[in-house]
């Protein structure tokens, strides 16, 4: 959590360095109380940067559909995006643990590291959230789950329960209807590859940039 979008028009980079190693055009000074300090650091480009793991959670009964999240800028509710559940990895913490991790603790469902697949996809996003413009480097794993696995957002932080709109299951031709007449959904390709995944990975890793 959560997954922010790679915004159009991003400050262009400064051509020197704050004392404290941000990026001055790019970071406010007090960036580590707009972000969770703990999971971002600031990279040698001057930018709160972090490895984070996603699931792409999808069901075939009653009709084919994926797990989303939708959320909003802290401020500006009217800008939202959907997204796979997942979030930012911990010192030492593989991606498929940080993968499983996330995924319970956003969705209250507990699976083995057996029960994903991947990683599908590597992502690279540059994005504005919060105000201040971040980089961070996902990997995302699929899970193919059945009819009655419900969804708990009981293990949200105040911090998700503050951003965070909605968890639920979309159809996929919902989904569809939903970004053809302007919802954004991350990454770009999701929908797509969705119905890609639907009947099995077929061992290729989709890279993507989203800057």
């Amino acid at each position: 959590m959560p997954s922010p979008d790679d915004a159009n028009g991003l400050p262009s980079p400064s051509a020197t360095l704050a004392a404290d190693g941000r990026d001055p055009s790019r970071v406010p000074a007090d960036w580590k109380q707009l972000l969770d300090a703990s999971e971002w650091h600031l990279n040698d480009v001057g930018l709160p940067s972090r490895r984070a793991a996603r699931v792409i959670a999808l069901r075939q009964v009653p009709r084919p559909g994926i797990l989303l999240v939708i959320g909003h800028d802290f401020g500006d509710t009217t800008h939202s995006w959907g997204f796979t559940p997942g979030g930012g990895l911990l010192p030492g913490e593989t991606a498929i643990a940080g993968a499983r991790r996330e995924l319970a603790e956003e969705t209250g469902i507990g699976l083995p590291a057996s029960a994903l697949v991947g990683p599908v996809v590597e992502r690279e996003a540059l994005f504005v959230f919060n105000r201040v413009t971040c980089r961070q480097d996902e990997l995302f794993f699929v899970t193919h789950l059945g009819a009655g696995v419900g969804v708990d957002r009981s293990g949200w932080t105040d911090t998700e329960q503050a951003v965070l709109d909605s968890l639920r299951w979309w159809d996929l031709d919902e989904l569809d209807a939903a970004v053809a007449s302007g919802m954004t959904v991350y990454p770009r390709i999701l929908p797509a590859l969705a119905r890609e995944l639907m009947d099995g990975w077929d061992c290729r890793v989709r890279h993507v940039v989203e800057h």
